[in-house]
């Protein structure tokens, strides 16, 4: 599942090819899978006035109609074409957005969700989710208090998109693993000065997700060039410590990298560099 870095980058390419332009035209907008066929049906001929991201919600605003909510979950895609005629086969797309002349197109695939929505409705996501570490109305402190007062484990706090919103997996075992912390450590053991340099940690690596459209998460002196070391090979991309590294070295220590099954997902740590 894309994390929140990916969201809000595709926030900005809609805006980019859509709205960022001299002259906004109505758009054509179609659901050739027809699964969102009578609200594309209702859209087309809009103008997409707005862009917005929430965690790993995306928001398109067609004022004064409402908003396009999509979520990917596990499968969905987006692809951008600049030229008419290309793109995703047309019985896979459940929305389909581009320009009168076609010069511009987005293609989306496969969401988990992709339904017109309210203001109101949009509000009402925007209040079940947590702070979103690339937002700036973001409260860190809205997310210390559920956390301070949680018996469960930093691990799963920081997957709960009620807690901290746009945090993925990868995020989440290498932001513990930079702050040396045990990720089966209570979220009432986590102390103000590691929440502080935890969520700072987050809003730095994930605005560098945005900029390089990958996760990278070393530090300077721990690069491949810095160690000497081969660079890492993988589909995500990026330089990682621990993610997806079980059974391998440590950069740092050399011991075994450990995983186990959280909450349905993969944890990845180093248990010297992460005592508890």
């Amino acid at each position: 599942m894309p994390e929140g870095h990916t969201i809000h980058r595709l926030a900005h390419e809609y805006a980019t090819r859509f709205t960022h332009t001299p002259h906004p035209t109505p758009l054509r907008i179609t659901s050739p899978q027809a699964k969102f066929a009578d609200s594309a049906a209702l859209l087309d001929g809009h103008r997409l006035t707005t862009t917005e991201a929430h965690g790993k919600h995306l928001f398109l605003g067609f004022a004064p109609l409402g908003w396009v909510h999509i979520h990917l979950g596990l499968f969905g895609k987006v692809t951008f074409e600049d030229t008419q005629g290309r793109g995703a086969k047309a019985e896979t797309v459940r929305l389909h957005i581009s320009t009168p002349t076609g010069e511009a197109r987005a293609d989306l695939r496969g969401p988990t969700t992709c339904t017109l929505i309210t203001d109101a409705e949009k509000q009402a996501i925007h209040d079940r989710l947590g702070p979103d570490p690339l937002r700036t109305d973001a409260d860190p402190d809205r997310a210390r208090r559920r956390i301070r007062a949680s018996r469960t484990t930093i691990a799963a706090l920081l997957m709960d998109q009620k807690v901290v919103a746009g945090v993925g997996n990868v995020y989440r075992a290498e932001v513990l693993f930079r702050h040396g912390i045990d990720p089966y450590t209570p979220g009432k053991a986590i102390t103000d000065a590691q929440w502080d340099a935890i969520w700072q940690d987050l809003v730095d690596l994930m605005h560098e997700g945005v900029r390089l459209n990958r996760i990278d998460t070393v530090r300077p002196e721990h690069t491949p060039e810095a160690m000497g070391r081969p660079p890492r090979k993988d589909d995500h991309g990026g330089e990682v410590y621990v993610y997806r590294r079980a059974a391998m070295p440590c950069h740092l220590c050399g011991s075994e990298i450990r995983t186990a099954d959280l909450a349905a997902r993969n944890l990845f740590w180093c248990p010297t560099c992460q005592k508890p």
